[in-house]
């Protein structure tokens, strides 16, 4: 850690043009506004065909966006996570895979405020205000539990080299940077910056999941690359005091799923009023007229409604414990995030299964592919169980039960 920043350079990726800035969180919502129109025109076919969305997230990284939580004391916008939050929602309404894609490159820009040295975040979020993209390569099949690595950083010389294989790699094939999590001598948890391309490194496009079909999220091998020590974060320090690590990229995932409701949620509303029948028994000329059927739009007009207002207000509790990191406010915030990941998990959901109740039967042709939304849903709705969240939630207002400390709350 004390070696020269220099060092980092080599590992540096080609140079692209530097990405726009973004001045104002009304500025940040826009854009995504413009980019996310663009996005959807192609959203359906991108999903029947598997069309990884390399020009997209090119467009993201070219407008700022990707930059937008990085600290003003590093020339960034600083948004709050509210803003952060709808950025992500906006997104994932036009195409829940961009959406969930720079979850990971949040939470990794997140991770590095938190226990990256001075010269590693004056670098790396230089990097990220000229548009670089961080891939995440944390999570491994065949472990115990997902909290559990096999991946190695063993010492060599001046500087480490990393062994292991990933799964649920999101972002890498889209990165400019790999962000690697492995387990050193004493089995604590570090994060390194590698640049895409160096030896050693395979990427497969593996991922086969029946929804979020284009997130690229397969598996990334390592085999003893070299890592220079400069770019080494001991990621294992953010979970033994409070910190926001955990908040911000469950917020961020709170988002898609928000997001994905609000798609399903569209495309009901658009196929009752022009292609859906009222019921036999219903009394009515239209399906736009059914009681039920308005009812039912109302009562995920409000779960909406209300998931949105929650994300807002998690998000604000994350901003006052970024500032002070207590263990009142990080606790405040923990809780108030998993209860907006709670109630988006349902939102989205009920949203996407609501779409074919009141569309019909006719709405589930499969060249329509209005089923994306649910296996887009069901899919995204696994990372991190809720079940856990209640109890984490349950298990505080009735004993007293801190939250533990980690990534998934």
């Amino acid at each position: 850690m004390e070696r020269a920043m220099e060092t980092i350079l080599q590992y540096q990726p080609i140079v692209k043009q530097t990405a726009g800035r973004l001045r104002s969180d009304f500025e940040a919502i826009e854009t995504a506004r413009a980019l996310a129109a663009d996005f959807a025109t192609r959203a359906a076919d991108r999903d029947a065909n598997r069309t990884l969305p390399y020009d997209e997230l090119e467009a993201i990284a070219e407008s700022g966006l990707l930059a937008i939580t990085v600290p003003a004391e590093y020339g960034g916008l600083d948004v709050s996570n509210a803003v952060l939050a709808e950025v992500t929602a906006i997104l994932s309404e036009a195409d829940a895979s961009i959406g969930q894609i720079p979850q990971n490159h949040f939470y990794i820009l997140e991770a590095l405020r938190v226990d990256g040295s001075e010269e590693q975040k004056r670098y790396f979020f230089g990097r990220a205000l000229a548009g670089d993209r961080f891939g995440n390569a944390l999570s491994e099949r065949g472990t115990k539990t997902v909290a559990d690595y096999n991946t190695r950083i063993t010492p060599e010389g001046p500087g480490y080299r990393v062994n292991g294989e990933k799964f649920y790699s999101t972002g890498v094939l889209f990165a400019d940077w790999i962000t690697v999590f492995a387990l050193d001598p004493e089995d604590r948890l570090t994060m390194s910056f590698v640049a895409k391309g160096t030896e050693g490194i395979e990427i497969i496009d593996d991922w086969d999941g029946f929804g979020q079909r284009t997130t690229g999220s397969g598996t990334t091998v390592f085999k003893n690359v070299y890592v220079n020590a400069d770019v080494i974060v001991f990621h294992h320090k953010g979970f033994e005091r409070p910190t926001t690590i955990g908040s911000v990229g469950q917020i961020i995932h709170a988002g898609v799923d928000l997001g994905i409701a609000r798609a399903a949620f569209a495309e009901t509303l658009d196929f009752v009023r022009t292609q859906s029948r009222p019921w036999k028994d219903s009394g009515v000329e239209r399906a736009t007229d059914d009681p039920l059927t308005i009812a039912k739009i109302g009562e995920i007009a409000i779960k909406i409604e209300a998931a949105t207002g929650l994300i807002e207000r998690a998000g604000r509790k994350v901003d006052v414990a970024q500032m002070d990191a207590t263990e009142a406010n990080v606790i405040d915030a923990t809780l108030s995030v998993a209860a907006a990941k709670v109630l988006t998990t349902e939102v989205a959901l009920s949203a996407s299964t609501t779409l074919f109740e009141l569309a019909g039967t006719s709405a589930t042709r499969i060249g329509l592919n209005l089923d994306r939304h649910w296996r887009n849903a069901r899919t995204h709705t696994l990372h991190d169980p809720v079940r856990w969240k209640a109890h984490v939630v349950g298990n505080y207002h009735l004993n007293g039960v801190v939250p533990p400390k980690n990534g998934a709350l």
